[in-house]
């Protein structure tokens, strides 16, 4: 079993994670966030590059389901977790591309929805892999539908007049802070953790773009930061897709995720 400690620190940062929100008051949606700095049409596409650019979600989901029956970088236990995963991805991109195409609350329901249903298995299969395929089986299902209901919460929420994102942001931020602590504090059922990390600093690198999208807009007088946002996410997601084809199950057992690995290769 893990050591003690670091089953203590995992537990006391998400019961941090899980609290620290209700504190500050409710966040509605700002009606600005609809307005992205590139809303330029072609060919006769409204908002063409925040539409277009979310064709890399698709082809990743694509590729991870492709990839997925012949994989040699993955724990059978967690085939599921996968394939919710990829699939969870391709809708993102589909969402994505139709409430770009006339974004308001109403169409994006449809980007967030499908976002909980890739953050979910992604926390999961981290679980899984590091600590305890059981453990993620068990969590998988609830916590997919508290990621569906924090989307319900906030629409309906911003229908009463009252938004509160707060939820959903629980939803989407907190796995992304405990996934890094999970591959600080446990080792791996594989060979190597370098594509989990890579798929962390393209995700954070995704977060940067979108908060400078004007200013990337004017910067390059082509391309906002927001449709870059996607392209840096999916080439994110296409990390796992590679960690499924190039990593290696270690070839002596390891169950003990409270020893101490070389995580050089």
């Amino acid at each position: 079993m893990p050591r003690p400690f670091q089953i203590r620190l995992l537990l006391a940062i998400t019961a941090t994670g899980l609290l620290l929100p209700w504190l500050f008051p409710r966040i509605p949606q700002d009606p600005a966030y609809h307005a992205f700095a590139d809303s330029g049409p072609w060919w006769s596409i409204p908002n063409f590059s925040n539409v277009v650019s979310n064709l890399g979600f698709v082809l990743a989901g694509i590729a991870g389901l492709k990839t997925l029956p012949d994989a040699p970088g993955k724990l059978q236990e967690l085939e599921l977790h996968y394939r919710i995963f990829f699939a969870g991805v391709l809708l993102t991109g589909l969402g994505s591309a139709y409430y770009h195409g006339s974004p308001d609350n109403g169409t994006l329901v449809w980007d967030r929805l499908p976002m909980t249903v890739a953050f979910v298995p992604l926390f999961t299969l981290v679980i899984g892999e590091h600590l305890d395929t059981r453990l993620a089986d068990r969590l998988l299902a609830p916590l997919l539908a508290i990621g569906a209901g924090s989307v319900g919460y906030w629409y309906w929420s911003e229908s009463q007049g009252l938004g509160d994102l707060r939820p959903y942001a629980l939803v989407q931020f907190l796995p992304m802070l405990l996934i890094p602590l999970i591959l600080l504090l446990f080792p791996s059922r594989f060979d190597s953790t370098r594509p989990l990390w890579a798929l962390i600093g393209w995700y954070a690198l995704a977060k940067l773009l979108e908060s400078f999208d004007r200013q990337i807009l004017d910067l390059t007088g082509v391309i906002g930061g927001h449709p870059l946002k996607h392209v840096a996410a999916a080439i994110g997601v296409y990390q796992l897709v590679l960690a499924l084809r190039q990593r290696r199950i270690r070839p002596t057992p390891n169950d003990h995720p409270g020893q101490p690995v070389n995580e050089s290769a």
